[in-house]
């Protein structure tokens, strides 16, 4: 039967609608169902809240009253739904890709390749960490400029570097005219919080302000300084944290370029900013949104008129995200953050190779990261809406929520003397720290998976090998990766295996039968994998009987029996005593016994038990320590 189109439209107009006490009173059944009794019947969607970083909740539901603050039209302040009225709509996002060799002719032809296949323009690390700045020419020829935007991350070496990069501008004949968007730079305090030499911020800062001041009157589309967030970002900030030093770094760079002789909306308009994006698309699309939000205020309370506070953004996939080991899931990681960061409507967007953490990316990772965002832009058009994410009651509240919280940071460092003096005596370290030590918890627990590392780790993976980067500059903050504690064991089992031809092993004693031990089983070997451990499971299922000449047989040096509650209360203890008979150096069992029962099994010889929520990388560590691997 043919359905006319009116008709097959009123799928629930004769329905009533549903109320919010309905949902709630649903979601209360469900709950009682489940056996859950921690819940307040008032508000039963409390029990299935999720906190973010900055002590964010997150509730399952949001409706047309929770609309967030302002969020005003795409192109007009507070700029939250982005800094142009027709958003990325026209030409779509800026493909940005970043260059850090510093070989002249490699980097040369990687430029030319990048810009021949897709890419918009440059990012170039010059000086100390990447391209030596003598070099700069050489590795721009052929490269039009009246047509490719050049992005330089110069350090110290910011004068030499937007010099060259000037002169080089000079150089175009005829009717040629600099491409608008390149950006020399300049990030004194950024540089303090990556060196820590924060006694040349202050002449760093006035050499930038005098050559803001030459751009603004003599270079149109030059924009001199970068608000560069990665430092804190890969520090272990949160969101929030990012934002606030973005708006202290901004607000310390306008102070300066006034005072240097610039009205606010030309200073303003030599500033552009750079976050970080990560694979938790939501929090990335809100902190893009939110920092427009929060600059648009800034220049308004500078006295700025209200187009000088649109915020130009870039976009960087995350760094700390980045995983080596099963680096091939770094290209998934980056793609969902590539669509947070264009949803989110960033300006431009660098993707990051998924081999960045491994060294310098080879020419098949280049190309991934340049296709990932033309797919996006081309084959998905994700740039054909103008703020795909406006009016969605979550993402709204989700920004409201991360621009007050980063306000609030944002004071704290002003009331603290400012950018320069919050990095000096330690206030930025100290609560970078605070953050990454929650989320180091979480990664521990792996509450906050990493697949391919903490979750689904692939032990016998062929190692990707990368030509070394330079050395990134240090004597600042840390630099951080989530997988920095299960990394550090894996190199443990990979001496272990290069001096002795094995993996250490752990011995799975299952008991009973498969539908009794099949879910801990899984459970132990994906964590024994996490920590370059190799599980043996062989025999399926053991007993008192015969666990001994199985574990003698299976090389291992530790075991973990893993079965059903009702099992262990009946084999647990003769099974683990016949394991520490037969030299097991550790014993451990899966699940979660009550007190009773683990002092019963701790008296038998279980040394420790493993089960959801713990902390993996402690069990972990302590097991390589009494394999007797070497740390």
């Amino acid at each position: 039967m043919t359905v006319p189109p009116e008709e097959g439209l009123r799928l629930a107009q004769d329905f009533p609608d549903a109320t919010h006490e309905q949902w709630q009173q649903l979601v209360a059944g469900v709950l009682r169902k489940t056996g859950a009794t921690a819940f307040d019947d008032a508000a039963p969607e409390s029990a299935l809240t999720t906190t973010l970083a900055d002590d964010i909740r997150v509730r399952p539901l949001y409706t047309r009253d929770d609309a967030g603050g302002p969020a005003g039209l795409p192109g007009f302040a507070p700029f939250t739904r982005g800094a142009r009225a027709e958003g990325n709509t026209a030409r779509g996002w800026d493909v940005r890709q970043r260059h850090a060799r510093a070989d002249i002719e490699g980097t040369r032809r990687a430029v030319l390749d990048d810009l021949s296949s897709g890419v918009g323009s440059l990012w170039l690390a010059v000086g100390a960490t990447g391209l030596p700045v003598a070099g700069l020419a050489r590795a721009l020829e052929g490269v039009y400029l009246d047509l490719a935007p050049v992005v330089l991350e110069p350090g110290a070496a910011f004068g030499p570097a937007s010099a060259e990069l000037l002169r080089l501008r000079g150089q175009l004949t005829g009717q040629a005219v600099p491409a608008p968007g390149s950006v020399l730079g300049a990030d004194p305090l950024g540089h303090a919080a990556r060196t820590g030499a924060h006694d040349t911020v202050p002449e760093l800062r006035r050499e930038a302000a005098e050559l803001a001041v030459r751009c603004a009157e003599d270079e149109q589309g030059l924009r001199t300084y970068v608000v560069d967030t990665l430092p804190y970002h890969e520090a272990g900030g949160t969101p929030a944290r990012e934002l606030a030093c973005a708006l202290a770094t901004g607000v310390a760079y306008l102070r300066d370029m006034t005072r240097a002789g610039l009205q606010v909306a030309q200073a303003c308009g030599q500033l552009e900013f750079r976050y970080a994006a990560t694979a938790d698309q939501f929090t990335t699309i809100a902190t893009l949104r939110a920092a427009r939000r929060l600059w648009a205020r800034v220049a308004q309370a500078c006295g700025a008129p209200a187009p000088a506070g649109a915020q130009r953004q870039h976009a960087v996939t995350s760094p700390v995200m980045m995983t080596r080991r099963d680096p091939w899931v770094n290209m998934l990681r980056t793609t969902v953050a590539t669509l947070a960061a264009g949803v989110g409507g960033a300006d431009a967007v660098t993707v990051l190779p998924f081999d960045d953490a491994l060294g310098l990316p080879d020419a098949f990772a280049r190309r991934i990261a340049r296709n990932t965002s033309a797919i996006l832009l081309e084959e998905s058009h994700l740039a054909g809406v103008i703020d795909p994410a406006g009016g969605s009651w979550y993402v709204e509240t989700l920004t409201d929520e991360l621009a007050h919280t980063a306000w609030a940071h944002f004071q704290e460092i002003e009331a603290a003397g400012g950018m320069a003096a919050a990095l000096r005596d330690g206030l930025i370290e100290q609560r970078l720290r605070e953050s990454w030590d929650l989320r180091t918890t979480a990664l521990a627990r792996r509450s906050e998976p990493v697949t391919g590392v903490s979750e689904f780790p692939l032990l016998d993976e062929r190692p990707v090998t990368r030509e070394p980067a330079p050395q990134p500059p240090g004597g600042g903050l840390p630099r951080v990766r989530r997988d920095d504690a299960y990394e550090a064991l894996r190199v443990r089992s990979d001496k272990h295996l290069e001096a002795t031809g094995a993996r250490p092993k752990l011995f799975l004693a299952a008991l009973g039968p498969a539908a009794a031990h099949t879910a801990r089983v899984s459970f132990v070997a994906n964590l024994a994998q996490a920590g370059g451990i190799q599980p043996v499971h062989d025999p399926v299922t053991v007993d008192a009987a015969t666990v001994s000449a199985a574990f003698t047989a299976s090389g291992a040096t530790a075991a973990c029996l893993c079965s059903s509650d009702t099992l262990y209360a009946e084999e647990a203890a003769q099974v683990a005593t016949a394991l520490k008979q037969a030299g097991a150096a550790r014993v451990l069992l899966a699940g979660k016994p009550d007190a009773d029962r683990r002092e019963a099994y701790r008296a038998a010889g279980v040394d420790e038990f493993v089960h959801a929520g713990g902390d993996a990388v402690a069990a972990l560590t302590l097991l390589l320590d009494r394999m007797g691997v070497d740390a």
